[in-house]
Formats: C-alpha cells, structure tokens, sequence
C-alpha cells in the first residue's frame, strides 16, 4: 500500500518523462526487494503449486514409523499413506487383539481383494446346525468390511475363498466350550485361500474375527478405498479363561436395545463371551415378562423404556452369533422395590418391604430403597414366575445370576411383620439371625428356580456379601450350586477356591468403569485395567474369569459407550493371553483396536493424544 501511495504522489506531482523514469525505478526497487524476500522464505510459486506435506508410515524394527513426505495431492493414497496397513503386520503380532496364545506369524506382505468376490465354504464343518450358524456370522463378518468401505471400495478379481472346518456338532456356548481355532491364509494366482478350522462353530467365529483384524483399507477417504488382506498368516489360538464378561446395569438408567447390541457387537469383536445383563434394581424393573406383567407396569420408567419377551428372545439369538453368552441377573433380595409394590393391592402381602423408605441412608445403601420380603411365601411365587419366563429363553442349563448382594439388616430388622416372624420362629434378632434368614431366602429361591428349570444343575451366581465370607459360606450356601462374583476384597477369590467355590473376578478398585465419575471413587485406567494380574489359586479351574461392570447411576445413553470402551476391552486381552508383559508393549495394538471400535460405530473414548497415535513409541514411558 506504501509503494501505491509514492507511485501516485510522484505521478501527480511529475506528469514528465522524468516521472515515468522515476517511478519505473521505483517500481524496479520493488520488485526487486519482494523477490529477494519471497526467496528467503522459500516461496518459489502462486499457492495453488505450493505442494503438500501427507503422511507415510513404514515399519522399521516392528514399528511403524511416520513421517510426512511433499505431494501434489491433499492424502497420500498409496499403501504407505495408511496407517492401519502398516501396523496389520508391523510386529509379531500386527494390530491383533487380544493377542494370540499359542503360535502366531504374519507375513509382510498384503494382497488387494474385492469384498464383493468373498466366498465361504462349509461344506466341513460337522452338521447343517453348524453351518446355519456360520452362515449368520459370515453375514456380520461382511457387515463389518463393509464398515471399513465408506463410502465405498473399489473392486477386485482377487477372490478370498475361506474353509471353515469344525469337528464338534453345534451347541450353545457354555463355560466347557472349546473356542480354539486356527487360521491359515496364502495366495494362489487371482486366489486367496483362507482356512479356518476349530472344534466348534465359536472358536470358528473366533478365527473369523482374527481374520477381520487382518484386513484394513488404504486411499482416499473422500472417494473409494482399497482393501487389503495380510497374505501370508499361520495362527494357532486359544482363550486362557473359559469366562470374560461385561457387566451392564439397565435399571438405574435404561438403555435402547440398539445400544445393548452395540455393546454385543464391541464384546465380539474384543472376544469377549459373556454379557452379564443386572437387568432389575430397587430403581426399576423393566423386563416385561408374559407370566408377570405387573413387574414393568409397576416397575418401568415409562411404557417405552422397558424390554419386550421377544426383544429378549432376539437379543439372545443376537449375542449367541456373535460368540457372546446372556446371563441374566434378576438382583435378591436386596436392590429390589419398584415393580414389587403392588402386592399388597393385589392380594399377595408385602412382597418388598421398605419400598421407598427414608431417610435412605438407614435402611439401603443407595435410594430408592427396596428389599424382599424373606417370609411372605407369595414372594417366591412370583419369583417364581420370573423364573419361569427367562428359562424359556436361556438355552437349557445356563447360569443364572441372583445377585444377592448389600443385604441391608436394618431394612428386616425394622420390618414389624418380619421381626414378629422371627421371633415366633426362634430366630435371635442379632445378626445370625439374620444370616440365616438371608441363607433361608436363597434356599427358597433356588427351590422355586429349580422347580421352574425342572433340574437341579444349573450355575446359581451370586455377588460376594457378608453371606460369602470365607469364615461363614460353607455354612450357608452349597459349592456344588453357588458361585461367587467377588467385587471386594483381593484376596477373596483365592480364599474362596481353597474352599472349592467357582469364583468370578470383579474386583471394584480395578473392574468398576462407573468409579471416578463420583466421590470418593478413582478412575481405572485401560492401563491399570490390563495390568492387574489374574490371582494364582490352587485349582484354576475353579477360577472361571473376569468382568468389567457399568453400573448406570452416573452415565446414560448419551456417554455409555465412552465410559466403557475401549477400557473394556483392556481385560478382553488379560483373559483371553493372561500375557507376561505390561500394558506399555500393548500400547499400539490398543490404539489400533480402539480405532478398529470407532469404525464399527461405536463412540470409544480416546486414551491419547492424536500425535501420539500417529508417532509410534515416541509417547510411551
């Protein structure tokens, strides 16, 4: 603006061929002084020709290695510009998760293949059961390529064609289950053979999902992408705990269906197989159940936010494809009051007591209060009939959750109609007394469970409490029948197994994903959640696993997949390889496999900062 002004100064003033000299020289100067300038600053074009800098990621010592290299175009949409192609076989064990157990090599090579050409073959797998089965997982196997394929990917001749072999006939998932597998991939000319061979269809469905992890895309994000396959692969795997589970709590808050399945859809693909659903608190119970209608009616926050019998049906036939067991729990006789007050209009008692009562603090842990009625016999009638219904669903001989936890004593004791009980029955109003009484309830409960299953085999699951104290539990509850979820107390699982109790881990300093979000809880790490080793006890089969809980009192809808992944699916890789190492050599899988979520739709919270996913190694401490 300077150099106008002077320009039109000289013009005005000179109208000579004197000014026009001057201003020529002016203007020369100019000039001059911008190319001298702009050559410092190494412009050297219009900015349209400036070129671009675009990621490149080489692996190197079983990292992959990033770096930014000049390119006409705005991404780099060559193999070396992906990320997710470098760390599918960047490493012994590329961007697998949980790793594997037994054998594991992957080749450095990956070969392109259209999705469209993929083709199954089950002609070996042991009966037609089995392959319906693998039918319905292939289709969730191409659902999730497809997800990779936003918008779109481009086509291919290359055709996998992958066998899959089992030898078991079909069955529904249950702790005995044999989950192994191995897969083989290798290339023919246009073909590219993958095998699969398990016992059963689940450890089928396991071998398929390593060889989703085994498939990423490379190109442009704004038009088509490319998928590519590792090529040269030979895996041999096995789980080393029989249960690893997820815990979600629908009756503080409730939550879609949809969401439900979406978390199914996370646990398979961390593998993951066992959805252990608290379905009903002292808050709601939203499970509308065709035997006891009343339950939701009463109990439900809405008519719109409660569960079908079909719905439950569906979710049922939905987790058993994707390798993922339902068990159920029905929470007793504590955390259990909306949907049972409405006995006594009906004609049926008190079947709750304490429905409601206040001040909270001195009859529950936790508002609302609400608590079983141990002596009211219609109380076990329409247990009963909850029984009945879920029995329907669950395949036959499935473990049952009864929870049974946060007895609260003063709740009973200040139950005029329960005391009276009491003491016309010689039972001390101390806390034996009411020992035996929690005992004698968990003895009817199973009776009427029993009754209802029409044996006497089944798995009863119970949350650790002052009833499961190693000092006092042989007393009260039978080994045979019980077995333990431990939520406090570290070394309560070891005490329990010498004791010869099946143990659940699901320790709240570690497992518990609703701590930190309120006072005085601390928040787990992934880290913390990955490096906390499953305790040595005398007999290992005896301990059967682990799970993550979300209890919903501080998340809903809108921030459940956050709080929960991908921390969730730090202990998937803890119980499915018990590894030796630590969290740190884990990192870059982690990151890979919670980008792997994202993909499949669901919100997982980020656990670094976006440099650091993108610089291998170069965050960790």
């Amino acid at each position: 603006m300077a150099i106008y002004h002077f320009v039109y100064f000289v013009l005005k003033r000179r109208k000579t061929m004197a000014g026009c000299a001057l201003m020529a020289g002016v203007m020369l100067l100019y000039l001059t002084a911008v190319v001298h300038r702009n050559a410092a600053s190494g412009y050297d074009g219009p900015a349209e020709q400036t070129p671009y800098f675009v990621k490149s990621y080489k692996c190197i010592n079983n990292t992959c290695i990033f770096r930014k290299v000049p390119s006409t175009e705005k991404e780099n949409n060559g193999l070396d510009g992906s990320i997710d192609v470098c760390r599918l076989t960047c490493g012994r064990y590329g961007s697998l998760w949980p790793k594997p157990t037994v054998d594991t090599t992957i080749g450095k090579s990956v070969i392109e293949f259209g999705i469209d050409n993929v083709k199954f073959d089950t002609s070996k797998m042991a009966d037609q059961l089995s392959r319906e089965y693998m039918s319905e997982a292939s289709q969730v196997f191409i659902s999730s390529l497809k997800k990779l394929c936003i918008p779109n990917c481009v086509s291919n001749a290359i055709t996998p064609i992958i066998s899959i072999t089992t030898s078991n006939p079909f069955d529904y998932i249950k702790l005995t289950t044999n989950e192994s597998y191995s897969l083989k991939i290798n290339t023919e000319g246009n073909s590219l053979f993958i095998n699969i061979e398990a016992k059963t269809v689940y450890g089928a469905r396991n071998g398929l999902e390593t060889l989703r992890q085994l498939v990423a895309t490379y190109g442009s994000s704004l038009s088509e992408k490319k998928l590519v396959m590792a090529s040269d692969v030979q895996i041999s795997d096995r789980p080393m705990y029989a249960y690893r589970g997820f815990m979600l709590d629908t009756a503080r808050h409730y939550f879609p269906m949809s969401t439900i399945k979406r978390h199914i859809d996370a646990m398979a693909h961390s593998k993951l197989n066992v959805f252990h659903w608290h379905a009903t608190d002292s808050h709601s119970f939203p499970l509308d159940l065709p035997s006891a209608p009343l339950m939701s009616k009463y109990g439900a926050y809405s008519p719109d936010e409660k569960y079908s019998f079909q719905e439950i049906k569906d979710l049922l036939r939905y987790a058993l494809v994707r390798g993922v067991r339902i068990i159920i729990e029905i929470d007793s006789p504590a955390h259990a009051g909306n949907g049972w007050q409405w006995g006594k209009e009906f004609g049926f008692g008190d079947m709750a007591v304490c429905v409601d009562k206040g001040p909270w603090r001195k009859y529950c842990v936790q508002p609302p209060c609400g608590q079983l009625n141990p002596i009211n016999t219609n109380t076990y009638k329409w247990l009963g009939k909850i029984y009945k219904d879920l029995i329907k669903l669950l395949p036959k001989g499935e473990a049952f959750h009864m929870g049974g936890d946060e007895v609260a004593l003063n709740c009973w004791n200040t139950t005029t109609e329960i005391t009276d009980w009491m003491k016309n029955n010689n039972l001390s109003l101390d806390e034996e007394g009411y020992l035996n009484l929690w005992s004698q309830f968990h003895t009817n409960s199973l009776t009427e469970y029993d009754k209802e299953v029409g044996d006497d085999n089944s798995d009863i699951i119970v949350w650790s409490s002052g009833l499961t104290e190693p000092e006092i539990i042989e007393k009260y509850l039978d080994k045979k029948r019980y077995t333990v979820e431990a939520w406090e107390g570290s070394n309560i699982p070891v005490e329990l197994v010498k004791l010869g109790y099946k143990v659940i881990i699901a320790l709240k300093d570690v497992y518990y994903l609703d701590h930190g979000f309120w006072y005085p809880t601390n928040y787990h790490t992934w880290k913390q959640i990955y490096d906390n080793r499953i305790p040595k006890v005398d007999n290992p089969n005896l301990l059967l696993g682990a799970e993550t809980c979300m209890w919903s009192e501080y998340v809903d809808d809108n921030a459940v997949d956050s709080k929960v992944w991908p921390r969730a699916a730090a202990l998937a890789e803890r119980l499915w390889s018990n590894p030796t190492t630590n969290a740190q050599s884990a990192e870059y899988r982690f990151l890979q496999h919670r980008e792997r979520l994202v993909s499949l739709g669901l919100k997982a919270d980020t656990v670094t900062p976006e440099w650091c996913y993108f610089h291998e190694g170069m965050c960790t401490l």
